[in-house]
């Protein structure tokens, strides 16, 4: 039963006046039900799960606890850092899976620092600068660490920072965290931290394998989970398109609408490209945001959309986490994500924070069968819509569905062609077998 935080104030979460202070500052009215529900939970010291709708909060809601734990620790310990003894220690360590979440989540958590008048410091490490600028912003150690796996790795191997000081680790976005592509590279940063240590988890999704792992992780976890649909203020919508005709349903619908903020989702780097281009065509400019872009570029792109002198991003998942866009309008998938749970993400860069907002999602036919996984992975059930001008054609579904490779006669498939040339090299066996037997039993009779 999940308990009723509906007038939870923040001076009832047990936070310190400091903080209090600058949430009153950020016009932060009352605490998202994943606040009210982990922050004395957290504060408390104890582990934990926590799932919830993107734009829900998640940042403010280990960042306030986390910066409340150090200012202690510091009045604690203040003789011993005056003394210069910090060395590259870190007090606690923020995982993350992509640049752009690390910066934003370290801004955050300065932000909501500012009344300790620096004596909180907090560094973000990631790819794609230079890391030599880092290890200087590392010196005399960090309280707070934001940091992507790999540039984390490279940072340790230069002796820049140690990690067997850590009292409090943050997975964010932890489905991603635990997932395959960063196993190796968490694994092996978990053996150079204490094994008593506070450890949160924090994402929108949990996949089952998600799930499994977290025992390994965590000690006698609180588990919160306040994803609601019903709650949210994201619409989202489904249209039917011809196949072949997505680029121009979506040249449409922005004009028709006039978005001016859009951001559109496609699966590759190359397909960024191969749609702003047709979309120029179309007389609509869009910028493109991927991994193959230089930091320096795509901070730039991503500042310029925020700020409105870029109507259109078309961006591949890198944009799905850590991009947060206020009063964001309108996201669309172009492509379908591959997983079920990067649907989610994607959608929720729209709607946050109470904003409405709109997630739009075009599909062909060969998209059908796989958007209806993400619906069941996602436990929704959207109404299958079209655009005005653009019907779909059921005669083209059909006649695909029609035109069908015909099935091979009998005895013809490879499984009985191998058969086959098993059975005559068996007879060629066996004829040769009594042959020998013949020269053989000739032998002997000489």
């Amino acid at each position: 039963m999940t308990p009723d935080t509906s007038n939870t104030r923040f001076q009832d979460l047990g936070l310190i006046a400091p903080l209090l202070a600058r949430l009153t500052e950020l016009e932060y009215q009352q605490p998202t039900l994943i606040q009210a529900q982990a922050i004395p939970n957290i504060l408390a010291g104890r582990d934990l799960i926590a799932g919830a709708n993107t734009g829900s909060g998640k940042t403010a809601t280990f960042a306030l606890p986390m910066l409340q734990q150090i200012a202690q620790q510091i009045a604690d310990q203040s003789s011993v850092r005056n003394k210069g003894g910090d060395g590259n220690r870190v007090s606690s360590l923020i995982l993350v899976p992509t640049r752009e979440l690390a910066k934003q989540v370290a801004d955050s958590v300065r932000s909501y620092a500012v009344h300790f008048n620096g004596a909180i410091k907090t560094v973000a490490v990631f790819g794609g600068v230079s890391v030599n600028t880092q290890m200087k912003s590392l010196r005399g150690g960090s309280d707070i660490l934001v940091a992507t796996p790999g540039r984390l790795l490279d940072l340790i191997s230069n002796n820049a920072v140690k990690l067997d000081q850590v009292k409090t680790l943050v997975l964010d976005e932890a489905d991603r965290m635990l997932s395959l592509g960063f196993t190796e590279e968490l694994t092996e940063l978990l053996a150079l931290m204490p094994k008593q240590k506070q450890t949160l988890l924090f994402s929108a999704t949990f996949p089952e394998q998600v799930q499994t792992l977290t025992t390994q992780l965590l000690n006698d976890p609180v588990e919160i989970q306040v994803q609601s649909v019903d709650a949210s203020t994201l619409v989202q919508r489904v249209f039917d398109v011809n196949k072949g005709e997505k680029t121009s349903v979506l040249a449409h619908l922005i004009k028709q609408n006039d978005w001016r903020q859009v951001l559109i989702f496609v699966n590759s780097k190359n397909g960024c490209e191969h749609l702003a281009y047709k979309l120029l065509k179309r007389d609509i400019t869009a910028e493109v945001f991927h991994g193959d872009k230089g930091q320096g570029a795509r901070s730039r792109v991503l500042e310029s959309f925020k700020s409105g002198e870029i109507d259109v991003l078309i961006a591949t998942d890198i944009a799905a986490r850590g991009l947060d866009i206020e009063k964001l309008p309108v996201v669309i998938n172009f492509d379908l994500p591959r997983s079920p749970s990067d649907y989610m993400h994607r959608i929720g860069r729209s709607g946050r924070a109470g904003e409405v907002g709109l997630a739009l999602s075009l599909i062909d036919y060969e998209d059908s069968h796989h958007f209806k996984v993400i619906e069941k992975k996602n436990k929704i059930r959207l109404e299958r819509e079209q655009v005005k001008g653009f019907e779909v054609d059921e005669s083209l579904i059909e006649d695909v569905a029609i035109v069908k490779p015909m099935a091979k006669p009998a005895g013809t498939g490879k499984k009985k062609a191998k058969k086959k040339a098993d059975t005559l090299n068996n007879d060629k066996l066996s004829n040769k077998a009594s042959v020998n037997t013949d020269i053989w039993s000739g032998y002997s009779k000489s």
